[in-house]
C-alpha cells in the first residue's frame, strides 16, 4: 500500500499504527474540551484518536497533548546560532514549525544568504519555512552588504519550504507605489505576504492593506492591532529579546478574536530562550495574564497554521501532520515529549539530521577607525538625539542642547548621553556616522556590535573615543560579533563568524558567552537587560522615530537623513 492507502487502513484500525501515543488527553483546539484516546501515527501523519494498535507505543500518562506551536515571523540569524542549533535550542520546547525571514544573511550576502536557509531547511526537524526577502536594503538610507530586486527573488521561488514573500518593511514604497516595490508585490500576487507597518493608521494602513499585505507583526498598542485586525490583518504578537509586546496585546486574544491572531518571537537570543522560554514562555505568560487556554493555544497552533496556509497542521486530528507536543498542564506548558513530522525529537534525532556548509565567512570588511572618528562635529546647539524605550525598539526623537567643545560634541555621561556611531562593513563605501543616544546608561568604555538590523554594519556606542575603536576594530578580527572593551581592554567577546552574524558554536556554548557578555556591559553602567540586541536596532530606519545608519540620523516619520 502506498502512505495514503496505509494511513486509511490505520486510521480504520486495519492495520497497526507506526506509533501511539497512549494515556494522554487532547486538547481540542475546536471546542477547547480533553479527549481521551490512543493517537495513532502513520508515518508523518496522524491516523486518528481511539482504541488503537500500534507497533511501538509511547506512555503520555498524566500529560496534555496539544498541536506543535508555530512561531509566525522570526529571523534565525538574531538568535545568533545557526538553523540547526536554533533547531536544537526551541524543537524540545515544542516548536515544530518556524516561518522565518532570512533578510539579516540576505542583506549581507545575498541570494546566498537566502539559499543557505532553504538548503538547511531540508535536514532540520523542525518544520523551517523560509519566505523571501523583501526589502534587502530596507530602504536608501543604509548600505548594505547585497540588493535584492524583484527578478532576484524569481531566482530562488519555488522551494519546498516556502509561504511567500517576507515582511516588506519599505512601507511608505508601498503606499506611494515605488516601481521597486510594485514589481515584487506583483510578483507575489495572489500569494502570502507578510507586512511590517509600525504606527501605520488611517488611510496610509489602508492603502497598505490594499496591496495584498495580510499579516503583521509591529503593533505595539490595543488600539493599533485591533486597526489592523478590523482592516483584516492577521495580527502576530510579539515577544522578543528586545521588542517586548505581549503585555500590551494581551488584552486584545480573547476567544472571539483568537482565530484571527498569532504568536511570534522576531528576534530572541539563547539567553532569553535558556532563562524564560520561547512560544512556550509566551502561553504561560498570556495564561497568567488571564487569557483562557483556549486562545492562547489556538493562537500558538491552529491561528498560525490558518493564517499562512499551511492546512495540514495546527490541530491533533486524522490527516494532519503529527506535530505534537505533550506538557505538564496548560498552565505550566512545559513539553515533555515532542513530535515533528511524526519522529521523536531526541538527541538520536538531532545526530541523525544531515548538514550543509556555513555561508558569509570574512564577511566584516571595514575600514580601521581610530578614535577621531568619532567626533561630532556639528556646530549647532541643539541636537538630535535617540532615546531609547527599553523593551521596544521604536525609540524617541528627542532634542538636547549640547555646545561643541574645540569642534566635537563630547559624550556626556552624566546626562546619559552616549556616542552612537555606524560604520560600513561590506568594503562599499567606509561610512561612518556618528549622533547620540540616551538610555544605555553608560559611565565608562563601549560596546560593538555587527548584528545591526538590517544593513548590518558596525554599529558601536560608547563615551570614551579610544574603547570604541578598540571593540569596533576587533571585530574584523572576529569576522563579526559582540565585543564589550573598558580602559584600552577587551571584556568580553561573542565571535559570530557566519555572515558577522551566527556563531558557529552550540548554543549552550553562545548562551553561557552572552552571560558573560552582559556582566562585562552592566560593569560599564548599563541597566538595560538586553544592550547588544537593543544596539543593533537603533540602525533599522523603518522603525520610528529616530534612527542611524552609516548615511546619518534618520527621521523615520519624514523618511530623511538629517543632520546630528
Amino acid at each position: 500500500m502506498d502512505d495514503l492507502e496505509c494511513r486509511i487502513a490505520v486510521a480504520r484500525g486495519d492495520q497497526p499504527a507506526d506509533l501511539i501515543l497512549r494515556g494522554g488527553r487532547v486538547f481540542d483546539l475546536i471546542t477547547g474540551t480533553m479527549m481521551t484516546g490512543d493517537v495513532a501515527i502513520c508515518g508523518d501523519r496522524i491516523a486518528g484518536i481511539g482504541d488503537y494498535d500500534g507497533t511501538r507505543v509511547i506512555d503520555v500518562s498524566g500529560l496534555i497533548l496539544v498541536p506543535g506551536f508555530i512561531d509566525t515571523h522570526l529571523h534565525v540569524e538574531s538568535s545568533l546560532v545557526t538553523p540547526f542549533e536554533f533547531d536544537r535550542c526551541v524543537t524540545p520546547r515544542g516548536v515544530t514549525t518556524a516561518i522565518c525571514d532570512p533578510h539579516e544573511i540576505a542583506n549581507v550576502i545575498g541570494l546566498d544568504g537566502i539559499r543557505y536557509f532553504q538548503a538547511a531547511s531540508e535536514h532540520l526537524l523542525m518544520d523551517l519555512r523560509v519566505q523571501l526577502s523583501s526589502c534587502v536594503p530596507s530602504t536608501e538610507m543604509e548600505t548594505s552588504g547585497a540588493r535584492i530586486e524583484a527578478g532576484d527573488l524569481a531566482q530562488v521561488m519555488g522551494h519546498p519550504s516556502a509561504i511567500g514573500l517576507a515582511e516588506f518593511m519599505n512601507y511608505p514604497g508601498v503606499i506611494h507605489r515605488d516601481p521597486a516595490a510594485i514589481a515584487k508585490l506583483r510578483l507575489f500576487a495572489g500569494g502570502h505576504i507578510d507586512g511590517h507597518c509600525p504606527q501605520l493608521t488611517g488611510l496610509d494602513l489602508n492603502a497598505y492593506v490594499a496591496a495584498g499585505i495580510r499579516t503583521e507583526h509591529e503593533a505595539t498598542t490595543a488600539e493599533e492591532a485591533l486597526e489592523k485586525l478590523r482592516k483584516g490583518m492577521r495580527v502576530l504578537i510579539r515577544e522578543g529579546s528586545v521588542s517586548k509586546d505581549l503585555d500590551a496585546l494581551q488584552p486584545i486574544l480573547t476567544e472571539a478574536t483568537s482565530a484571527y491572531l498569532c504568536l511570534c518571537t522576531d528576534d530572541r537570543n539563547p539567553l532569553d530562550i535558556g532563562e524564560h522560554g520561547h512560544l512556550d514562555y509566551m502561553i504561560r505568560r498570556l495564561i497568567a495574564l488571564g487569557t483562557s487556554p483556549l486562545a492562547a493555544y489556538r493562537a500558538a497552533s491552529l491561528s498560525a497554521a490558518e493564517a499562512f496556509g499551511l492546512k495540514d497542521r495546527g490541530l491533533i486530528a486524522p490527516g494532519l501532520r503529527a506535530d505534537i507536543v505533550a506538557i505538564d498542564s496548560l498552565e505550566g506548558c512545559h513539553a515533555q515529549l515532542v513530535l515533528t513530522g511524526g519522529r521523536v525529537v531526541d538527541d538520536a534525532a538531532f545526530a541523525a539530521r544531515g548538514t550543509v556548509a556555513s555561508v558569509g565567512r570574512a564577511s566584516v570588511r571595514a575600514p580601521k577607525v581610530t578614535p577621531q572618528d568619532f567626533r561630532c562635529t556639528g556646530n549647532r546647539t541643539q541636537t538630535p538625539v535617540i532615546g531609547i524605550l527599553e523593551g521596544k525598539i521604536i525609540t524617541e526623537h528627542l532634542t538636547h542642547d549640547i555646545p561643541p567643545q574645540d569642534g566635537d560634541k563630547r559624550p556626556d555621561p552624566a546626562r546619559d548621553l552616549s556616542r552612537i556611531a555606524v560604520i560600513e562593513r561590506h568594503g562599499r563605501n567606509g561610512n561612518i556616522a556618528t549622533g547620540f543616544v540616551q538610555g544605555f546608561g553608560l559611565a565608562r568604555g563601549a560596546i560593538a556590535s555587527t548584528l545591526c538590523h538590517d544593513h548590518h554594519n558596525i554599529a558601536v556606542v560608547g563615551v570614551d573615543y579610544a574603547d570604541m575603536a578598540l571593540a569596533a576594530n576587533r571585530l574584523t578580527d572576529l569576522e563579526g560579533g559582540f565585543v564589550v572593551a573598558c580602559d584600552g581592554r577587551i571584556l568580553a567577546e561573542l565571535p559570530l563568524p557566519v555572515a558577522g552574524l551566527m556563531s558557529l558554536e552550540p548554543f549552550e556554548t553562545v548562551r553561557d558567552t552572552l552571560i558573560a557578555l552582559r556582566e562585562a556591559a552592566r560593569t560599564l553602567g548599563t541597566t538595560l537587560e538586553e544592550p547588544f540586541l537593543q544596539l543593533a536596532f537603533l540602525a533599522l530606519p523603518v522603525i520610528p522615530a529616530l534612527k542611524i545608519t552609516d548615511r546619518g540620523m534618520v527621521d523615520v516619520a519624514k523618511f530623511e537623513i538629517i543632520a546630528p
